[in-house]
């Protein structure tokens, strides 16, 4: 009579086979995923982007229309009284600030100053630690009517190369 003790267990062809199937399906389960990863990174990105492009806007929407304004009596124009507006500079392609007295940020005073300004993730974050690593902001201003709205588009890239625009229209009143 023969013992059964052999007949229930695997052999090691049965083992190497089955962690191969099992090293297959895990890599199509981890293949699939990964896309998944990568599309989750992308909301939380864009809304960093919002974050930095709404804040850059309220800092613009904040300075003085024009150059020319007056800033103790905020009921004249600048196209009324002491002078006329200044009409911005087409917005710069190269990455620079059209006029050289605007070189320091805390120096802009007026919606203008912010024309052809470009920013990184260190200039961005404001601090010391970079938070916004790969980030970048861009700001034009142009003329929409003559002396009496200019439109300013904050365009922000956030590090997958994707671009947010962000536009909103600065009256003299």
């Amino acid at each position: 009579m023969r013992s059964n003790r052999w007949v229930n267990g695997f052999t090691l062809i049965e083992l190497i086979a089955g962690i191969v199937v099992i090293a297959i399906v895990t890599l199509v389960v981890t293949a699939g995923l990964g896309q998944l990863f990568r599309q989750s990174v992308d909301p939380w990105q864009q809304v960093r982007a919002t974050e930095i492009g709404q804040g850059l806007m309220n800092e613009i929407m904040a300075r003085r229309f024009d150059e020319n304004s007056n800033v103790g009596n905020q009921y004249v124009r600048c196209s009324e009284g002491s002078g006329n507006c200044t009409t911005p500079a087409p917005c710069p392609t190269d990455g620079s600030t059209p006029n050289a007295e605007e070189a320091q940020r805390k120096q802009f005073d007026d919606v203008d100053d912010y024309n052809g300004l470009r920013l990184t993730g260190a200039e961005l974050s404001g601090s010391s630690s970079n938070h916004y690593n790969g980030f970048g902001a861009w700001v034009c201003v142009s003329e929409k009517a003559a002396n009496e709205l200019k439109r300013i588009t904050v365009a922000i890239t956030i590090p997958q190369d994707e671009t947010l625009e962000f536009s909103a229209i600065k009256g003299n009143w």
